[in-house]
């Protein structure tokens, strides 16, 4: 099961939208289940949703929302209502919902396999997984929402000091004791991936990057200034 989560100021609606995320069709075709939760909203229509993912992000930070909480019964609604493996339990998410899943690494490493953040750091206070958790990061070097250097972003909706990359990178490193020396697994035009092999007892950590695409999704198939726009690299999923 794959556990996806919308960016800030989106809803569930439009994640699991396949003409822009085109996770829908990656399900029917590799037999997985995708699951689209939506994020703390004012609103009825649950639309313009966040998540408390520690410093980020806006209303459901303010008002301490229990995200976590949320998450794991979501979860554990769906492995009543269909047949999961419950070892096999992934997280990813754009943005403030790559960021939840950071916070999901860290709180729920229990029911969480791995996770795949997208253009959105690790910016939780307190980080004490109950046990490594494999981690794959994807962001684009000139992302002006998240800034891959940290600070608040150019074009960003907050004004949050966003947690950089290499630093998040170094925290998970360190927290699910790979090897801090990285080897170039991926090298295509414009983009790459390094490997943080894990040690004995520990769980690797990888970063893709691309030199442009900015705020985006890899392979996204439309645009949106805030959570969706193209990834103009080649992508390396």
């Amino acid at each position: 099961m794959l556990v996806a989560l919308h960016g800030g100021g989106g809803d569930a609606d439009y994640q699991a939208s396949d003409d822009k995320y085109r996770l829908i069709s990656k399900s029917e075709q590799a037999g997985f289940i995708a699951v689209f939760p939506n994020g703390y909203s004012r609103f009825r229509s649950r639309v313009l949703a966040t998540w408390n993912a520690g410093s980020c992000c806006a209303a459901a930070v303010r008002n301490k929302v229990d995200d976590v909480g949320f998450l794991r019964e979501v979860i554990r609604r769906v492995e009543r209502q269909a047949r999961v493996d419950s070892s096999r339990v992934f997280m990813t998410g754009m943005s403030n919902g790559a960021m939840m899943s950071y916070r999901m690494a860290c709180e729920a490493s229990d029911i969480v396999r791995a996770i795949a953040p997208v253009a959105g750091t690790d910016n939780t206070s307190n980080c004490k997984p109950a046990k490594p958790v494999p981690v794959i990061h994807f962001h684009a070097v000139n992302d002006e929402m998240v800034n891959f250097n940290g600070g608040p972003g150019p074009n960003s909706f907050t004004q949050v000091d966003f947690t950089s990359v290499p630093s998040t990178l170094a925290k998970w490193v360190a927290l699910n004791r790979a090897t801090p020396e990285a080897r170039r697994v991926v090298s295509v035009s414009g983009a790459h991936c390094d490997l943080h092999p894990a040690m004995p007892g520990g769980a690797p950590v990888q970063l893709c990057v691309t030199e442009s695409g900015g705020h985006s999704w890899p392979g996204g198939a439309t645009s949106r200034a805030a959570s969706s726009r193209r990834w103009r690299s080649t992508p390396t999923t």
